[in-house]
């Protein structure tokens, strides 16, 4: 017997009106009336979230960064090169391209869903605090990287997923990229906000050159961070068109790709401080060399796991033929 199926149903030789015995389609008023109201919830819960990630996003001052145009500047600037790496997983998608309209949509639905990670962030923080040595490392290993891998991810689950043209399992890595570019646009453009508020140079910054020269250091550092969100998230999205297109194993597949985003990004917070510092002592580099060093590695080493996915995806689409079948 298919386990799928009621036993009636199975036995059930087609002749027998099975409605609300064994067997459902709408026919009445109330089933018609149950459809809508279905649907629609389906769809306004998706628009709840956007809504309530919109209003935390102007409570923790992400409208006011993207609305000065210096700040704007300096966020462009600090987003170059995870725009670079981004571009690029786009690139490697031997498969068709992917369509403006979803890519715009994940770009901005991981801006909106970043605002529900930072506010878990900033109310679990201090739990970890007291804990000493321990403490952050547990922040980020328990907090910081399953929260923000989870919104990012579901940027990309929430719309792209669903659309018929995601037709491949590297439009996930690509989906994944944009969302890590999102995120680390809002978290670079609020980052480089509180800096310049809390120095005092924020009132008296204008547009173009002077921006540059007061807002240099806190760009570049955001800058060198901002790429490693695309890596994560390039690799959570892997996994999750992996999962796509593999339904029975579809809900450990996409655990995998988040525990190892998380763990990348937990372990890339945990050890930069120390990892920078360490190349600074060893080589004699300021601060901020010792930092980029340090990133360049790190992200070099994660950067060549998922980009090593999509060259053995773009082998064997090319080995197989499948340009003929996705034609």
């Amino acid at each position: 017997m298919d386990d799928s199926r009621d036993p009636v149903e199975s036995a059930a030789d087609g002749g027998l009106d099975l409605y609300e015995i064994a067997d459902w389609e709408e026919r009445t008023s109330v089933d018609g009336a149950a459809v809508a109201l279905y649907w629609l919830l389906i769809r306004a819960a998706k628009w709840i979230v956007v809504a309530v990630a919109f209003g935390i996003l102007a409570g923790i001052g992400g409208l006011a960064a993207l609305s000065n145009p210096a700040v704007g500047l300096l966020t462009v600037l600090s987003a170059i090169p995870a725009a670079g790496l981004t571009t690029y997983v786009y690139f490697s998608d031997v498969t068709t391209r992917e369509p403006l309209s979803l890519l715009v949509t994940t770009f901005l639905l991981s801006i909106l869903l970043a605002t529900f990670a930072a506010l878990v962030n900033s109310y679990a923080q201090r739990f970890f605090e007291p804990l000493g040595v321990l403490g952050m490392p547990l922040f980020f290993f328990l907090i910081v990287g399953p929260g923000e891998e989870t919104v990012k991810l579901l940027a990309v689950r929430l719309y792209a997923y669903t659309d018929d043209r995601f037709d491949a399992v590297v439009d996930g890595a690509v989906y994944g990229a944009i969302a890590g570019l999102g995120f680390a646009t809002i978290e670079n453009s609020i980052y480089i906000l509180q800096q310049l508020s809390e120095s005092g140079s924020l009132a008296e910054l204008s547009f173009g050159i002077t921006a540059i020269t007061t807002g240099g250091d806190i760009t570049a550092l955001r800058a060198l961070a901002g790429p490693g969100h695309v890596i994560y998230s390039a690799t959570a999205g892997y996994y999750l068109g992996l999962a796509k297109f593999n339904p029975d194993n579809r809900g450990p597949i996409v655990v995998k790709g988040l525990l190892l985003a998380t763990v990348i990004h937990a372990t890339y917070n945990t050890t930069v401080a120390p990892g920078s510092y360490l190349v600074s002592s060893l080589t004699g580099l300021p601060d901020l060399g010792g930092f980029l060093v340090y990133v360049l590695l790190y992200d070099g080493v994660f950067g060549f796991f998922i980009l090593r996915k999509l060259w053995r995806y773009r082998h064997a689409y090319n080995e197989t033929g499948a340009a003929a079948v996705d034609a």
